[in-house]
């Protein structure tokens, strides 16, 4: 299972594994502070994405769907999140304002896609005009 999360929120028991996913680390948490099992600056969206969208929720579908490119054209920054999913509950935190129009939350909706297109069987072999 995968969700996301404000890093300002409370760790629970419920979370699972706990990966921050922002490029920057969150602002008045020490690291010793914050409960994470890892953090993966390199699968959030680039200094230049991330500054174009400040966070404008008119600028929301126009970001999912720059950073949705940019997820495929780096499989190695979130190839790893993928194994972490199928452990079990995964928790994708980040520290932006509004959980809806977080990277997060863009991640974790790819990161589900994935997982579902790598789920389905492959399609059957065409025997159309075989004799």
């Amino acid at each position: 299972m995968l969700q996301y999360k404000r890093v300002y929120e409370p760790a629970e028991s419920s979370d699972g594994l706990r990966v921050l996913v922002d490029r920057l680390w969150p602002r008045g948490l020490s690291k010793q502070a914050l409960q994470l099992d890892a953090w993966l600056p390199d699968v959030a969206p680039s200094t230049e994405l991330r500054r174009e969208y400040q966070h404008q929720a008119s600028a929301f579908a126009a970001f999912s769907e720059k950073y949705r490119e940019q997820l495929v054209a780096h499989p190695e920054h979130w190839q790893g999140l993928l194994g972490m999913a199928k452990q079990g509950t995964l928790t994708l935190l980040f520290a932006a304002r509004d959980p809806q129009l977080s990277n997060a939350r863009v991640l974790a909706e790819f990161l589900e896609d994935e997982l579902d297109r790598r789920d389905q069987p492959s399609s059957p072999t065409c025997y159309t005009n075989h004799d």
